[in-house]
């Protein structure tokens, strides 16, 4: 039975979860505004957006070693707020050489945060005894949704307006929930379970890592570039373009709302293969969709097959570390910014070569080598230790 500490910090929990929603949809369904401001051409876009996920995988790997020592906690309440604070500062700053230290900034920040709900994500899942992770990803796609459909209704306002109104909300509820989350006590429960920093071993935890890489290269070519193929393939107007991330969202918390009941009750390994397999339909959906509502839908199938993954490799992870050391889900979240640079660089660097439609073609194969990969999320014990 939970206890209401347990109970609070769950709901600390799904208030960093949600901050974490609405400020990565406040930048990323910006793209093509920030492309339009700074008159960047595609393979210019493309350098930029790599500097999210290359910095993010950086401050994945430092947010691991620090929560080992102080918990995930003290790193939250320093790195979200620095979140919100970036995704204002990219709205407002002028040129592209003072775009790329914000962006280096927000990757940083992102990456440390990314780590960090994660870790308390697990904490409280432990502590409950029961798969509780798919409903803090629900609310990081609620107020994900919100973001997107906040820009599709203030499309007049100047960018640097729109951007910043949502993040008074996000730093206002990281410093309320900063405070509530899980201490580093609470999120370690068995220090001889588990083995800490470079000894934790990597076997168990590839299929997880592979899988989060391939989830990650889709939602990278949905999230970077969904708003170019609105607006340059499918000519949607400024109203219409945000709604195609909207709809990624809104299937991806439809599908979330019952995952955990869905683990439960099949397993997670089936519900990462159906996941791949509507996933996999998705993609095909935008490389052949003749018009504005079949991309909104194709979009939107995407998000309900890819939505799955993330939450089982974070839940896995967690079981294959029961001391909540942190190690092997900063890990598995390392490979979400892998996926990133790999999806950035490939899918923009088709779409230079072949158009934006053939770049889609490549995580609509990966995504279906997430099938294959599903026998990994089998629950398993966890690993024996091994020598440093």
């Amino acid at each position: 039975m939970p206890s209401q500490r347990d109970r609070q910090a769950r709901v600390a929990t799904y208030i960093v979860y949600a901050v974490q929603g609405l400020s990565f949809a406040s930048l990323l369904v910006q793209v093509a505004g920030l492309q339009a401001k700074h008159g960047l051409d595609q393979g210019t876009l493309t350098l930029l957006l790599l500097i999210v996920p290359v910095f993010a995988g950086v401050g994945s790997v430092v947010a691991g070693g620090l929560a080992a020592r102080l918990g995930s906690k003290p790193l939250l309440r320093v790195a979200q707020p620095v979140v919100a604070a970036t995704v204002v500062l990219t709205g407002l700053v002028p040129n592209v050489p003072l775009l790329v230290p914000v962006l280096l900034l927000f990757g940083l920040a992102v990456g440390a945060v990314d780590a960090g709900i994660n870790m308390q994500g697990v904490a409280v899942e432990r502590r409950y005894g029961m798969q509780v992770l798919n409903g803090f990803h629900c609310v990081w796609s609620v107020f994900s949704m919100a973001g997107a459909l906040w820009a599709s209704v203030a499309a007049d306002l100047p960018l640097p307006v729109v951007m910043a109104i949502p993040m008074v909300f996000a730093m206002a509820g990281s410093l309320y929930a900063g405070r509530d989350l899980c201490t580093a006590d609470e999120e370690k429960t068995d220090s001889a379970a588990s083995p800490v920093g470079g000894s934790f071993p990597w076997r168990p935890i590839i299929p997880l890592c592979l899988a989060m890489g391939f989830l990650y290269i889709g939602d990278a070519a949905v999230s970077d570039f969904n708003t170019v193929l609105m607006k340059d393939v499918l000519a949607a107007g400024p109203s219409v373009i945000p709604l195609a991330y909207a709809a990624y969202q809104a299937a991806t918390l439809a599908v979330r709302l019952g995952g955990d009941f869905a683990a439960r009750r099949f397993g997670p390994v089936a519900v990462v293969r159906i996941g791949g397999v509507l996933a996999t339909l998705g993609f095909l959906g935008v490389v052949l969709a003749p018009n504005q509502p079949l991309g909104i839908v194709a979009f939107a199938l995407t998000g309900a097959g890819l939505s799955v993954v993330a939450p089982q490799s974070f839940s896995a992870a967690g079981k294959l570390d029961p001391a909540g050391t942190g190690v092997a889900i900063a890990r598995v979240n390392l490979f979400n910014y892998i996926g990133f640079i790999v999806g950035v660089a490939l899918v923009g660097g088709i779409a230079d070569a072949a158009g934006l439609r053939a770049g889609f073609v490549a995580p609509l194969v990966l995504s279906a080598a997430i099938i294959a990969l599903a026998r990994g999320f089998q629950p398993k014990e966890a690993p024996e230790p091994t020598s440093a």
